[in-house]
């Protein structure tokens, strides 16, 4: 195997990170989403804490795409 192609493979596998990031976001927002319709009077305590797990599940996203240019790079 090349050189080359072990960058891209490398690069592909660090990209897999983004199923589970894609994975994570739809279960957190359908459960906002069906949490705020149940109980509408708690949609500011749960706006907090939505939206620090959406941060911290974008961070891992943003890393993944961040090595996967520095495999590619070099």
């Amino acid at each position: 195997m090349s050189p080359e192609a072990a960058r891209f493979l490398g690069a592909g596998i660090a990209v897999l990170a983004l199923y589970g990031v894609g994975m994570g976001m739809g279960n957190l927002f359908s459960t906002w989403i069906s949490s705020v319709a149940r109980n509408p009077e708690a949609e500011d305590k749960i706006r907090s804490a939505g939206l620090l797990g959406f941060g911290v599940v974008e961070s891992i996203a943003l890393c993944a795409v961040v090595v996967a240019i520095l495999i590619l790079v070099k």
